[in-house]
């Protein structure tokens, strides 16, 4: 996947605009972004507005991978794809990619949340592999239930 990239500090200003225009709530801020950017137990994969030709400036889309010292487990902490690409695979791709990090990184599970009323996450997750073995009550903002997938890298 080499038209995607590592995610840098130059990136912020779309990281935010990706933030507030796919997430109506619990939205990561400027500083968060930030603070994880520095931290070498977090991985961002950026896919840059013209991989998809959609009219974003910027980019397309990214995801971020959280990693513990002493932990074989990975969290896909956010995952965003700009509307304008949606429909191109890019979620996908990001999705192959984060496992692949996770991989490479030496985990050996990745796990994540998802809405329950986002089917169209839940049927990609599904397709890539992905099994939900939870559900968190009132997790969102908004009080939606979050369905907790999970995939065996090993």
């Amino acid at each position: 996947m080499t038209d995607l990239r590592p995610v840098t500090q130059d990136d912020i200003d779309a990281l935010v605009r990706l933030e507030a225009i796919c997430f109506p709530g619990d939205r990561l801020t400027r500083a968060r972004f930030l603070d994880l950017l520095r931290r070498p137990s977090a991985a961002f994969i950026g896919a840059p507005a013209a991989v998809t030709g959609a009219g974003a400036t910027g980019l397309a889309g990214y995801a971020l991978i959280l990693f513990r010292r002493g932990s074989r487990v990975a969290r896909l902490y956010s995952i965003a794809v700009d509307p304008e690409a949606r429909g191109r695979g890019l979620g996908r791709r990001l999705m192959e990619a984060a496992v692949d990090l996770a991989r490479q990184r030496g985990a050996d599970l990745l796990r994540l949340e998802v809405r329950v009323d986002n089917p169209s996450a839940i049927a990609l997750y599904r397709a890539l592999g992905f099994h939900d073995f939870a559900t968190r009550r009132d997790y969102y903002d908004d009080g939606t239930d979050a369905l907790r997938f999970e995939k065996a890298l090993v």
